[in-house]
């Protein structure tokens, strides 16, 4: 061991040195990068996606070339390299076969960054809603969401490709809130729509969500509807613009409180369902129905 240490003494330098100077080149360039892409308020109001996916792939590169470069350097390891590099027909099968899976990561997050079905920073909703939060990171093997209880989701590319997804924010922020309220059937329908509309046109986060076609023509940006006549209450939604989807969940919060408060005020009755329930007397010639109305 000793004979050994002493003949390969600088080759065994060297190799740590190169493989140092690898990691200490790989964690440099992470940092500028990172720092560019934090200080460089052009590129995040583009799409930081494409950038942040091509620092991961030259960090890659990097650690490969400096890995190689190391075994290389040793006499032993150059050896046994090219002892594989003989065999490279049953390694090629056998790592084909291994990687097989991690390849098709990397190819799908090419294919992501390429076509951009989403992006970083995008709202997302996956699994019929039952995954949803912001991207957060596309590297080579998975992308990294952040869920709204700031918990990370990790999918690997692969299932992200083949997912139905729901993306928020792609091509247009711009989110149409429906705000529902059911209303008794002996309440005032214009009146209550009158104080929708009045709530929804007030408030600060409200857009003009309309077309220039639609402009032209003089339709309403706000508006409501009845959409259904349940079996005890008249259902109307409001229709209103925000800018994008925090905004259009912050207004619907305020709608909703503010069109209840006003609801009471104006006496415009917010049904509880009702149910009758029969009850059945044993020993009874006819059977006594008592009802009675549960909130």
């Amino acid at each position: 061991m000793d004979f050994f240490l002493k003949e390969n003494i600088q080759q065994i330098a060297l190799f740590s040195a190169i493989v140092l100077i690898t990691f200490l080149v790989a964690w440099l360039f992470r940092r500028a990068f990172r720092r560019f892409i934090l200080e460089s308020s052009l590129i995040i109001k583009n799409d930081p996606t494409r950038y942040q996916f091509l620092k991961h792939f030259i960090v890659a590169i990097i650690y490969i070339i400096g890995f190689s470069q190391a075994v290389y350097i040793v006499p032993s390891l150059r050896t046994l390299a090219n002892s594989l590099l003989a065999g490279a027909g049953i390694l090629a099968v056998a790592v084909g076969f291994a990687s097989q899976q991690a390849l098709g990561n990397i190819v799908s997050g090419v294919f992501i960054v390429l076509f951009r079905p989403f992006r970083v920073n995008d709202r997302l909703s996956l699994r019929d809603s039952k995954l949803n939060g912001v991207v957060e990171d596309i590297n080579l093997r998975h992308t990294i969401i952040r869920d709204f209880n700031n918990r990370r989701i990790i999918i690997p590319n692969s299932i992200m490709s083949q997912e139905v997804i729901v993306n928020a924010d792609l091509n247009d922020d711009r989110i149409c809130r429906w705000v529902e309220m059911g209303i008794s059937y002996d309440s005032n329908i214009d009146l209550a729509r009158e104080i929708m509309l009045e709530e929804a046109k007030q408030h600060p986060l409200r857009i003009d969500g309309r077309t220039p076609e639609q402009i032209a023509k003089g339709k309403s940006d706000v508006f409501v509807r009845v959409i259904a006549l349940g079996d005890f209450a008249v259902t109307l939604r409001l229709y209103v613009w925000a800018k994008d989807n925090p905004d259009a969940f912050a207004m619907g919060c305020d709608l909703l409180e503010s069109i209840k408060k006003r609801f009471d005020e104006a006496g415009i009755e917010i049904p509880f369902p009702y149910r009758t329930i029969v009850f059945k007397e044993k020993n009874a010639a006819m059977p006594v129905d008592k009802t009675q109305n549960n909130n």
